[in-house]
């Protein structure tokens, strides 16, 4: 292996406090969301006792790191990154057999009952289940009298007053609404009028202290488990998005904090020629300075007790967001929008202000998603800091020039590399089907726009059978840009969006197979070999971390679905019953003996990425 960097800077950074806690070293990790594993005593998703025995996997195989999608109560919509709160915690997660001052002994039939009709490990998750262990919830919390009188609980209440009750309003009234967005609720309830704010908790108080025992066992469960972490030498990393959904009671309670008239988005890019358009409202940084960051810093402490570490959605969007008029016609997507702020010199001033409260008001480390288009800035406030950014290895190449991909001495130390991300097809999946394509909707815009007639080239230029999951492969004998542009009749300058798709697709597979090793003709399907040699790059990079998807680590033994499309986690831009709802193809009591965990240790070791035991 090549010598590695020093990375003794991270400790002299703004930074310091957070590299000093944990070790400023090379770490390798796993990506896991906690819906997608599961144990003998889970009930129908993973459960916050699951990342016990995903801990004790690591500390097998030598990773050191878990990261995880957020964990926050998304009600029943099930999008992670569209949360009913920041901060309260998804009750699905609960482990009935690990709640605090509960007699559970009442409840074994409904306990078996659910655990029968929701079993875990089972093809795509049944979100059904949250409904089903709400209502086994109420019926053990109307039986909970010792738990109520906890001194624990009590604290707790007292401790988080200053979101707890507005998160347990919220629900309350979510529920006496027949769950419509605050929005649609009458004026004196979507306003917050004190007297029928003072009406309903006196009227559902029962209701309301419900929604905090939820919140109270969860945090005892996700605190136990960081516990349970630290004394196995396993960090954990949560995921805060970098926007609240609409309907939330963040939005709900704190109105003056957002930008209600406006919508967050996206820009026209190559791949979304319309701009995006999310939903979520901006921030009101104004507004939330002025009240000396309180929201943002309660945030942070909060999530400091469940983790290390913490990934930061959008990081981009510190600097700048693409904003939209809320009333702009929905056909216009997010075309006319404008960045927040306007003015490109106020970015990088503007995103140091709101990082330095995140840094300087909690220990953990933050890393960064800066994955997409990123201005100048982030770049340098990423290195400025030593937070690592996020390196997905088949989009590390030089763009442009040779459209080789980069060795892993050329990735930034402070980075994060991957094979994958879950809004990415996994490395199996990719190689099959995307590697050497483009995709097809994007081509024929292109087409468009240089007045060419895509059907009539598309024989042409692609192998037959038209596309497969939106992507197109070249003919062997579209060889060089000279003879794409030959095809279509077109000069480099009319047509050099094309020639630019064809040159960092047509002979992908072959550079990457080189890339890592592998000797002959690349091969369809991913080997042992192979497989082996991706993970052996991607872990050699200079980058101080290394975070591979559990598909992809998993994806070194025998599992039918390695090479499947739909053998991933989230498709962006898409709604579906397939985001979301992956489940891994074993069981955590029998990863615990597979017969790979020693291959990964090797790996993890050979590229010096071993902590040290507890």
């Amino acid at each position: 292996m090549e010598d590695i960097p020093e990375y003794a800077s991270f400790l002299q950074s703004a930074c310091a406090k957070a590299w000093k806690k944990i070790g400023a070293k090379r770490r390798a990790g796993v990506t896991a969301p906690l819906f997608s594993i599961y144990s003998k005593k889970s009930i129908g998703t993973g459960e916050a006792p699951d990342l016990k025995g995903l801990i004790d996997w690591c500390r097998k195989t030598g990773l050191s790191i878990i990261q995880l999608l957020p964990l926050n109560d998304v009600g029943f919509e099930f999008r992670p990154y569209d949360s009913q709160s920041s901060l309260a915690l998804d009750p699905m997660y609960l482990s009935l057999e690990g709640l605090l001052g509960c007699d559970l002994k009442k409840f074994a039939k409904d306990n078996a009952a659910l655990r029968k009709k929701f079993p875990a490990g089972k093809g795509r998750v049944d979100y059904g289940v949250k409904r089903a262990k709400l209502e086994l919830l109420k019926k053990i919390f109307g039986h909970a009298s010792t738990s109520r009188k906890e001194k624990g609980f009590l604290a707790y209440l007292k401790t988080h007053k200053a979101w707890l009750e507005d998160y347990a309003l919220y629900k309350t009234l979510k529920n006496k609404f027949d769950h419509a967005g605050w929005i649609d609720w009458p004026e004196t309830f979507k306003t917050k009028e004190p007297a029928a704010m003072k009406k309903v908790a006196a009227e559902n108080a029962e209701e309301l202290l419900f929604h905090q025992w939820l919140q109270w066992q969860l945090f005892e469960q996700f605190a136990e488990v960081k516990r349970y972490a630290a004394k196995n030498g396993v960090l954990l990393m949560g995921d805060m998005p970098f926007l609240v959904s609409r309907d939330s009671a963040d939005v709900w309670a704190k109105q003056e904090y957002f930008r209600l008239d406006r919508s967050s988005g996206a820009p026209p890019d190559l791949y979304f020629a319309q701009g995006q358009r999310w939903g979520m409202p901006p921030y009101d940084w104004s507004r939330i300075a002025a009240d000396g960051y309180g929201y943002l810093i309660r945030k942070m402490q909060y999530s400091e007790n469940f983790f290390d570490m913490y990934r930061i959605d959008h990081f981009v969007g510190m600097f700048r967001l693409w904003t939209i008029d809320l009333f702009e016609p929905v056909e216009h997507a997010g075309m006319r929008g404008r960045f927040d702020p306007p003015e490109e010199p106020l970015w990088k001033e503007h995103g140091r202000k709101i990082l330095n409260v995140m840094v300087e008001n909690t220990s953990m480390l933050p890393c960064a998603e800066d994955l997409g288009v990123v201005p100048k800035c982030s770049y340098e406030i990423l290195e400025e800091y030593r937070i690592p950014g996020s390196d997905v290895q088949r989009w590390i190449r030089n763009w442009g020039k040779d459209y080789h991909f980069k060795p892993g001495n050329a990735c930034r130390p402070n980075g994060m590399a991957m094979l994958s991300t879950h809004d990415t097809s996994p490395f199996c999946a990719w190689w099959e089907n995307e590697a050497g394509t483009v995709d097809e909707w994007f081509f024929r815009k292109k087409c468009q726009d240089a007045r060419i007639h895509f059907d009539d080239i598309q024989s042409m230029l692609f192998e037959p059978g038209g596309p497969v999951h939106g992507r197109l492969r070249w003919r062997p004998e579209i060889a060089s840009a000279d003879t794409l542009l030959s095809v279509l009749r077109r000069s480099k300058d009319e047509a050099w969006h094309l020639v630019d798709a064809f040159m960092s697709s047509y002979n992908e597979r072959q550079l990457y197979w080189h890339f890592v090793g592998m000797h002959g003709h690349p091969g369809k399907k991913v080997s042992h070999e192979f497989m082996r040699k991706a993970l052996d790059a991607v872990n050699a990079a200079h980058s101080v971390f290394s975070l591979q998807m559990l598909q992809d680590w998993l994806a070194l033994g025998d599992y039918e679905q390695r090479d499947s499309w739909e053998y991933r986690i989230n498709v962006p831009g898409t709604m579906g019953p397939n985001n979301w709802s992956l489940v891994a193809p074993c069981s955590l009591e029998a990863m615990q003996d597979l017969g790979i965990n020693a291959s990964i240790r090797e790996i993890v070791t050979a590229s010096q990425r071993l902590a040290p035991l507890k």
